[in-house]
């Protein structure tokens, strides 16, 4: 699977796709599948404030448990609560279904800060 080119992401493969005032991110396909078959992921409830570099949640697999970071601060205005019954949407449907959370961003201009697809392709070497 190709990396989508409309969002912008994290070295530590988070992604983050702006749709007019809301921010959704996600893990890539690469993130996926270096992890193998994701059993959990834990998120923040509605309302919870995030900061840009800092954690939000974790997702754990049959091989690793690993920090989800937020490359933008801003507030979490919707959660992905499908995850909690199948967390396998994240390696099957990482870019649609298997989105995490939907952020309101504090400071817009923090995306551009971020990766595009270029260059997250580039540091990820693939």
């Amino acid at each position: 699977m190709s990396v989508p080119g409309d969002r912008k992401y994290l070295q530590s493969h988070e992604w983050h796709k702006l749709d007019g005032p809301v921010v959704t991110i996600g893990i890539t396909q690469i993130a996926a599948d270096e992890l193998t078959d994701v059993t959990f992921v834990a998120l923040p409830k509605v309302g919870t404030k995030l900061s840009a570099g800092k954690s939000f949640g974790e997702i754990e697999s049959v091989k690793a448990t690993s920090d989800l970071i937020s490359g933008i601060s801003g507030e979490v205005i919707e959660v992905n609560d499908q995850l909690t019954a199948n967390p396998a949407l994240v390696n099957t449907d990482p870019y649609t279904a298997g989105w995490m959370v939907k952020v309101k961003p504090s400071s817009p201009d923090e995306m551009a800060a971020l990766l595009d697809v270029t260059a997250y392709e580039k540091s990820s070497g693939h």
